[in-house]
This record gives structure tokens, sequence and C-alpha cells, in this order.
């Protein structure tokens, strides 16, 4: 598994990602920094059909949320801040997510190593056309009020459950959720909207910004316990 140097951090949300399971199976994840690459080389343990499957549902991840939001912050030309415009690409990615990552599953599957940046540039060409026609589709006079309504059609449409608790959030599971990590900056706002929530529960106080952050985006959805 490798990736560019310029784009470790993807390598590294792999290996934290797998590290875990590979040491509860007696397998291992080695991490190399050399050159212009990053390389994460696994070796199986017990269970590897297993791993494959994770494996290959991290990598969903870093190719539909990571480089997906790479290609729309380039690709966006809308009048809105640079927090709405992370707000409005996260709520993109989520808003296609399930579809993105059927398409990733399939071109994936069978694939025995992984050059990642390489299988974004030589086999997604299709899914990198789907992405530029949902672009064409968002005007330059794109405004907040367009956002709100966006993400208010999207927290409608889901009946999905997450929680946040010092401003950390977990899914439906309790498990945490880190996805924002692959936008380049850990973020509960981002964490959320990427969750495709329908509702969120806040377990305890919460940050006044994010306070009003969900106030806003998710009105009579947000519990405050």
């Amino acid at each position: 598994m490798s990736e560019r140097i310029a784009k470790s951090s993807y390598i590294t949300y792999l290996y934290n990602a797998l590290s875990d399971f590979l040491s509860r199976t007696g397998g291992r994840g080695d991490l190399l920094l050399s050159g212009d690459r990053a390389t994460l080389r696994i070796v199986a343990g017990e269970e590897e059909a297993t791993l494959r499957h994770l494996l290959t549902e991290r990598l969903i991840e870093i190719l539909g949320i990571g480089y997906k939001y790479s290609y729309l912050g380039k690709k966006l030309n809308v009048c809105l801040s640079k927090r709405e415009k992370r707000l409005l690409a996260a709520a993109l990615i989520a808003a296609d997510l399930e579809g993105d990552s059927a398409f990733l599953r399939r071109k994936l599957s069978g694939v025995g190593e992984y050059t990642i940046d390489g299988f974004y540039y030589f086999r997604l060409g299709a899914l990198r056309e789907k992405w530029g026609k949902i672009v064409d589709y968002i005007p330059e006079s794109f405004s907040s009020a367009d956002l709100k309504r966006f993400c208010d059609f999207l927290v409608g449409e889901s009946r999905r459950k997450i929680y946040v608790k010092d401003n950390a959030v977990f899914g439906e599971n309790f498990a945490p959720l880190r996805r924002s990590r692959l936008t380049g900056e850990e973020d509960p706002e981002t964490e959320i909207m990427l969750s495709d929530a329908g509702f969120v529960y806040c377990l305890g106080k919460v940050e006044d910004s994010l306070g009003d952050f969900l106030q806003k985006f998710y009105a009579e959805r947000a519990v405050f316990s």
C-alpha cells in the first residue's frame, strides 16, 4: 500500500484504522516513509478475509471522502465562506457516499496491491466525471441560504442517529467517527455532516460554536442533555 508523501496522512489513517485488528489477530503493519512515497506493508495474521474487508472499506473512505473532498475543494466555485464551503463539500460527499462506495467496492474487488494515487488517477476516471457533473450543477451564486436548504433536505431524508460527547462524534454503535481527518482537519462539524446524520444526540455540554451549528443545521433534530 503506498501513496505520495504529500498525502501520507492517508497512509497514516489506514495504519491507525487497521493496527488494533492486526495486533489482535497476529498480523503486523509497518509504516515506512522514504523518498517521495509513504508505504504501509501489511502482514496478515488470522482472519485474513476480515482484514481484506476492513482494508477495502478504509480505502473506500480514503478515495470517496479524502480524494473527493480535495477534488471538490478545487472545483467548487461558490460565494461561500471557507467554513461554509467545507460544509458544502462534506454534505455533497455524504449525499452520494453510498453510491460512490458501491462503485469503489466493485473497482477494488480482486486488486492485490494498491498504489492509492495511481488507482485514483488511472482507474476512477468515470467516478471523477460523475463528480464533475455534480459540481457543474452548483452555480457560482450558491449562497449561505442555498446551503441551509440543501442541508435541511439531507437531514430530513436521514434516519441515522449519531452522538456527540466532549466534541467527539460517535456512530449508532458508539464507535468513534474520525473520517473528517481525511479532509485534512479533524473537526466535529465536518464529521457530523459527513455522517449523513438525521438526529444528533449531545451527551453533556458542547462548545458554543458547535451548539450554534447544531441549532442552525439540525434544529429540532438535535437533542441536548
